[in-house]
């Protein structure tokens, strides 16, 4: 870059006043995208304090409200591969936030579940979302709010 070019935002209008990303800002998928790179730093940032990350958050949020839910059916409620979902599990037992019992009736299968620890830590991160998500849509009514994770769901349920 040079020295006498000013460098230019996402913010900036380009030819005629329009944003040079203005072909792209019909698309929903675009837009889906721009919000979660909003979204994503600031869900990132209030969950650091506490050494958590969205992921394992979400795991620890499905454990604690699925006690003895299997390995298998916490990777497929976050959609992630059983492999990844092993090491965030190792990962949330080494700090004492979860308990991974075998199962009686197949020994495969391990049942897991929040200690006291891990539920302490759950609600206090939770709070932390809670308030990310409340300066997130501070201009949103709650019918807002509502309407907007229910089309946010039916995108999801589109196969």
């Amino acid at each position: 870059m040079q020295a006498n070019k000013k460098k230019k935002n996402d913010t900036d209008t380009g030819i005629a006043g329009l944003s040079p990303d203005s072909p792209l800002r019909g698309f929903v998928g675009y837009n889906l995208k721009r919000a979660y790179m909003s979204i994503h730093s600031d869900f990132v940032a209030s969950l650091t304090h506490l050494d958590l990350k969205p992921t394992t958050y979400s795991a620890l949020a499905i454990i604690n409200e699925n006690p003895d839910i299997s390995q298998t059916d916490l990777a497929r409620s976050l959609a992630m591969e059983r492999s990844n979902i092993v090491v965030m599990v190792d990962e949330l037992q080494a700090r004492g936030l979860i308990v991974r019992n075998k199962v009686p009736t197949d020994r495969r299968v391990y049942a897991l579940r929040t200690t006291a620890k891990g539920i302490e830590l759950f609600l206090e991160a939770s709070r932390a979302v809670q308030k990310h998500e409340d300066k997130l849509l501070e201009g949103f009514g709650p019918e807002e709010r509502a309407h907007l994770v229910e089309m946010l769901i039916r995108i999801q349920q589109v196969k």
